[in-house]
């Protein structure tokens, strides 16, 4: 009995240090990963790692945790490679949907970190976006700091073309969101055709799991000619407007499909014109906005 008392105040301990950390935690984590379920998984074992430590002789525990965590992240990418490998279709990152334009960290600039080395996107998010200090990413990472700058070099050359060039004011996105929204579901053409950019790319991610297109859609052409089909279908069966909102930092919209499952809209603005549109059907993927 006293051992069992014992053991739950270490736990309740371990908790009330750790549970002011754990947001912080799953940003660098879901950044990493681009998985909000495997963010989570990764989180939940450096809490269980912290539990098993002796927590008296650390005096940093943010960083220590955060070394944890992103050690944890670096191990899991090497094996998150090879299944996406085999991914069907193109990959997006799980959506996350905010009110407001809050992310520092884009879709379009995940996707652009997918191309990079675990240890690259390590440094890069970790001093780029976190500012950390070179010594302590070299800390975290297991490399000199002399090395840390060359990774962080390196994925900065490969992300520049990623960052948005032209911010786009948040209620115009949004008004975008809302007008691309009922012309696509109307079907009219015309007014969805205007707002595409010449070169606009199209990304739908359904995994295997729900369908969608199995490669990336570019140019105006081929995307209204998708979204025409696509409108017969919607006004038939129809699609549930739920919410505008900011998605990864895009603006876009949330609808719920005739199939009873939820879809995430976002649209990249460039010059007032969408440049890319990324939709996520993989039921996976939503399953936490549910």
């Amino acid at each position: 009995m006293q051992a069992d008392r014992q053991d739950s105040g270490q736990q309740g301990d371990a908790a009330a240090s750790f549970d002011p950390l754990r947001p912080r935690l799953l940003r660098v984590a879901y950044r990493m990963l681009g998985s909000v379920a495997d963010a989570e998984d990764v989180v939940q074992e450096a809490f269980i790692r912290w539990m098993g430590v002796d927590r008296a002789g650390i005096r940093e525990p943010e960083a220590f945790l955060r070394r944890t965590v992103t050690r944890l992240c670096l191990d899991h990418l090497k094996s998150a490679r090879v299944q996406r490998k085999t991914y069907v279709g193109p990959w997006l990152p799980d959506p996350i949907v905010e009110e407001h334009e809050e992310e520092d960290v884009t879709l379009p600039l995940m996707l652009a970190l997918e191309r990079l080395s675990p240890l690259e996107r390590a440094a890069f998010l970790l001093h780029d976006v976190f500012g950390l200090g070179f010594e302590e990413v070299a800390g975290t990472i297991g490399r000199d700091p002399a090395a840390t700058r060359q990774l962080a070099a390196r994925a900065r050359d490969h992300v520049r073309e990623a960052r948005p060039r032209f911010k786009v004011e948040q209620q115009r996105g949004l008004e975008i969101a809302n007008a691309f929204f009922a012309a696509s579901r109307s079907g009219d053409m015309t007014a969805l055709g205007a707002m595409l950019a010449a070169d606009v790319s199209m990304h739908s991610d359904g995994g295997g799991k729900r369908p969608a297109a199995m490669a990336v859609l570019l140019g105006a052409r081929q995307v209204v000619q998708v979204h025409k089909a696509l409108g017969v279908l919607f006004r038939k069966h129809g699609s549930q407007f739920v919410r505008a909102c900011f998605i990864n930092g895009l603006p876009g919209f949330v609808t719920l499909e005739a199939d009873g499952e939820y879809q995430t809209t976002a649209l990249e603005i460039e010059d007032g014109r969408i440049a890319a549109i990324y939709v996520m059907r993989n039921p996976d993927k939503l399953k936490h906005l549910h």
